[in-house]
């Protein structure tokens, strides 16, 4: 008889049958993903491992452990500064242009140091940060390397998972294969690559939001926050109230942050990238955009402890872009 190959135990943990079957604890979801990181797992079973997992949802043990592993491969390079504020962008815009690359860069022209991390063009019709970044005149990095000096010298940089992590970027992209998206598109937010000392994440459907905040709890993380966002992205909604749900010394908090404005906000008929340095400069007055911008500085400045309520955190985000440097965009090459 042939002998079980040894990642074959962890599919049937998941995929045993309605009765049997049963989610992977931290340890189980951590061990097996070690083996799909150092390649000792068949294309046949990852794309089972993957399939169950989304099918039933992760649990955030599972999440925590698969994103345990896949910081055991990723970590920031000898003598990188410390980092402020980990922030990821998964997700793209589609119907209104990414403001939250103004807000991250305005926390950084305010001495925060902000690494952005992201995956993209995995669905069509979308704005990347890349292109939202390249139309700022602000480079990406393609080395972790890179990534340590732009910190260092401008208090922001950004990744694609790309050359962040290559093995999980080639598992991000099997949803061509297989149809649909998969957890990881959810672990990698949790990854917190340069160990910064706080992570903002945001979720498309906010019944995945209490995952990802217990699974940042159970990495071992202080301070972190997660939201709902405007299209999936760390971008506030001023239309509608929010919750916030973070970690504040590692303990777990839960905040409703109020409206911004007064009634709908309408899809932008055209994202015009060139829109954004125009209003860094001031040269576009647009008031939603600006509530936009300050209400998501507002959740960073919260997430990191700067802020002791909501309300001070929305005054403080109100007067730090108000105080941007409009003649110098943070890491303009």
């Amino acid at each position: 008889m042939t002998q079980e190959h040894p990642f074959a135990p962890y599919v049937r943990i998941l995929g045993k049958g309605p009765r049997l079957s049963r989610p992977l604890a931290f340890e189980e979801a951590r061990d097996g993903f070690r083996m799909v990181l150092a390649g000792e797992v068949e294309p046949v079973q990852l794309g089972a491992f993957l399939c169950l997992l989304r099918v039933k949802t992760e649990t955030p043990e599972e999440a925590a452990g698969l994103a345990a592993a896949i910081r055991e491969t990723v970590a920031p390079p000898a003598g990188a500064p410390p980092v402020d504020l980990d922030w990821s962008s998964y997700a793209g815009k589609s119907r209104q242009l990414p403001y939250y690359v103004l807000a991250a860069l305005a926390l950084a022209g305010h001495g925060v140091r902000v690494f952005m991390h992201g995956s993209e063009h995995h669905t069509n019709g979308r704005v990347w940060t890349s292109e939202a970044l390249a139309a700022l005149g602000v480079p990406v990095s393609t080395s972790a390397a890179d990534a340590a000096r732009r910190l260092e010298t401008s208090g922001f940089a950004y990744m694609t998972l790309e050359h962040l992590s290559p093995p999980l970027h080639a598992i991000m992209e099997l949803r061509h294969l297989l149809g649909l998206r998969s957890p990881i598109h959810t672990v990698a937010r949790l990854i917190n690559p340069f160990r910064a000392a706080c992570a903002v994440n945001s979720v498309s459907h906010p019944n995945y939001a209490p995952v990802h905040q217990e699974a940042a709890r159970l990495l071992g993380e202080h301070r972190m926050a997660v939201f709902k966002g405007e299209g999936g992205e760390v971008e506030r909604r001023p239309e509608k109230a929010c919750e916030v749900l973070s970690l504040v010394d590692g303990l777990p908090l839960a905040e409703d942050w109020p409206a911004l404005i007064n009634g709908a906000r309408p899809h932008e008929e055209a994202l015009d990238l060139g829109r954004l340095k125009a209003l860094w400069s001031g040269e576009d007055h647009d008031e939603t955009a600006a509530a936009v911008i300050c209400g998501t500085i507002a959740i960073a400045l919260r997430a990191m402890g700067r802020a002791a309520s909501v309300d001070e955190a929305e005054g403080m985000a109100q007067v730090l872009w108000r105080d941007r440097v409009r003649t110098s965009i943070p890491g303009v090459a």
